[in-house]
């Protein structure tokens, strides 16, 4: 099979079920805003040593290729993402007690694993609105709408924390916001 296909090169692209949109749409954007948060997740995890931490993120990464394929037009199934929620946010709360508290804001730096992180949390956040867009333009009811958005919320705020903690590991200080005086 090949992969071009020379069907997109007039600025659409087929839906799940052989529909025809603009690769503009909204819909095209929260999905692809997914994938490319994926992407970026993959990135990181070419820098994860520890196992358990590289199972879960890969757990995450199916997670979004079920919601981009949801939001793409497969509805097949039912997406079940209250249970990940609850495990991110059990994650979540395991590596903030061995944090220091956040007492200012940080800059998305560190070491090479914990920027990637805050580049993928930066991601969540923009696929997050993407999807918002996309779920507010649509008329009919979305049965499936109030899960994705929470996900992808806790998703964001579980990479920032991970960040933090890849950084803290990395003995990798962070760094504090200051205002331009």
């Amino acid at each position: 099979m090949k992969i071009y296909t020379k069907t997109g090169d007039r600025g659409q692209t087929s839906l799940y079920g052989g529909t025809r949109v603009s690769k503009s749409s909204l819909q095209i954007e929260a999905y692809g805003t997914i994938d490319e948060l994926n992407s970026f997740i993959g990135l990181a995890l070419s820098e994860i040593k520890q196992v358990d931490v590289e199972k879960f993120l890969l757990a995450l990464q199916t997670d979004l290729m079920s919601i981009a394929s949801y939001l793409a037009g497969y509805r097949k199934g039912n997406l079940n993402l209250e249970l990940r929620v609850s495990e991110i946010e059990k994650v979540i709360d395991q590596m903030d007690v061995k944090l220091p508290p956040l007492k200012n804001f940080i800059l998305p730096t560190g070491e090479k694993l914990g920027a990637s992180l805050h580049v993928a949390r930066s991601v969540s956040r923009r696929a997050e609105r993407a999807v918002i867009r996309y779920f507010e333009a649509e008329t009919k009811p979305n049965p499936n709408k109030d899960k994705i958005i929470i996900y992808l919320n806790r998703l964001s705020d579980f990479l920032f924390v991970l960040a933090r903690f890849a950084n803290h590991l990395a003995s990798h200080p962070e760094t504090i916001w200051k205002e331009i005086e």
